[in-house]
């Protein structure tokens, strides 16, 4: 890369579950040898899990040095977190360098927002805002909640391009339906792909990546509920995750609300185990509409959790800082994060 040339810059969107984190992982994966990358995570929730997915990825061995993660945790960093976005930002592009960045915004962030930071005049000379992608699944189209729903409305009228993902888990009904329904869209999409299990080819970075189309972003304003949660005084990000460490015995937990949504923390020492069977157990029978990710310490040692909108997946872990659990559910689901918390506790077996 040229020395003074901008930096490409990419947007992946798209609402909760929509599988944004496993795509990314996927494009570390083929990332260029040499090239170096900077993905910065936007978590609604109080706990940054996806930052701990992100470093389990094996493939990312081989780019030690090469890719770096920021965390945003606590809230949307398109209105309650945006002035610290802009300070991570400078931070970002001044100390690391990246020849690459990559921006994934929480499944309720209002991409609005974010794009009005990247075009303003302090970042729009350093960065080149590509393609913004929308992730889609087909089956959120089936679900009012979603489809009805302000943000997710946005994030695919906002975007350049839409990738479907999680089509494996669709029906044969469900899956010609996107298709009909991405022609009819207009202005129609620059390109649309298939993700099978979160798999998109690199080239639609490096080489099919246009500029962003300004006039999308500016047709669409940010909605009530983000423009007054950006009013609200927010704490820095990362507080909860990062400053307050659990001691041996004893977890830490945090809830909240926002945006129509309820989060639930909950981080433990490294040393707790919990039973896995009787956890998984007790996570499946929570409402099907709460999203959930964990890193835990088991009795059969660390293992990634992941529930979006359909089934759960577990995986090896080599994340060893702490347990850390995150769920997110609507309002309207009544849940409460007590009850939930002491549910989880019950099912932990002690110290290793």
């Amino acid at each position: 890369m040229a020395p003074h040339s901008r930096i490409p810059t990419h947007v992946i969107t798209g609402f909760l579950g929509s599988g944004k984190s496993s795509l990314i992982r996927e494009l570390i994966a083929q990332k260029p040898e040499g090239e170096r990358w900077a993905i910065l995570v936007n978590e609604f929730g109080q706990v940054g899990i996806d930052q701990a997915m992100f470093e389990d990825k094996p493939e990312q061995g081989r780019y030690e040095g090469e890719v770096h993660v920021e965390a945003m945790a606590g809230g949307c960093l398109c209105c309650q977190l945006s002035i610290v976005l802009r300070a991570t930002l400078i931070r970002l592009v001044t100390r690391y360098r990246p020849d690459r960045l990559i921006i994934e915004p929480s499944g309720l962030g209002h991409p609005s927002g974010l794009v009005e930071v990247l075009q303003d005049e302090h970042f729009s000379e350093v960065l080149e805002l590509n393609d913004i992608l929308a992730l889609l699944d087909p089956r959120r189209l089936d679900d009012p909640r979603s489809r009805d729903h302000e943000t997710f409305r946005d994030q695919l009228a906002l975007a350049d391009a839409l990738v479907i993902t999680m089509g494996d888990l669709a029906t044969e009904e469900q899956r010609q339906y996107v298709d009909e329904w991405v022609a009819r869209r207009w202005p129609a999409p620059r390109w649309v792909a298939w993700a099978e299990h979160g798999r998109l080819p690199i080239s639609r970075l490096l080489e099919g990546a246009g500029r962003h189309d300004e006039g999308h972003s500016q047709a669409l304003p940010q909605p009530t509920s983000h423009r007054m949660a950006a009013a609200v005084e927010t704490a820095p990000p990362m507080v909860f995750m990062e400053e307050a460490a659990p001691a041996p015995g004893k977890g830490i937990s945090s809830h909240g609300s926002a945006l129509g949504y309820i989060t639930l923390g909950l981080r433990w020492h490294p040393s707790e185990r919990f039973d896995l069977d009787r956890l998984s157990l007790y996570l499946s029978a929570l409402p099907g509409e709460c999203r959930i990710k964990a890193v835990m310490h088991t009795d059969i040692g660390w293992r990634l959790y992941n529930r979006g909108t359909g089934p759960s997946t577990l995986a090896a872990s080599s994340w060893r800082r702490d347990s850390r659990l995150e769920i997110i559910w609507p309002q309207e689901t009544h849940l409460d994060p007590e009850e939930v918390t002491a549910g989880i506790e019950a099912q932990r077996l002690g110290r290793a």
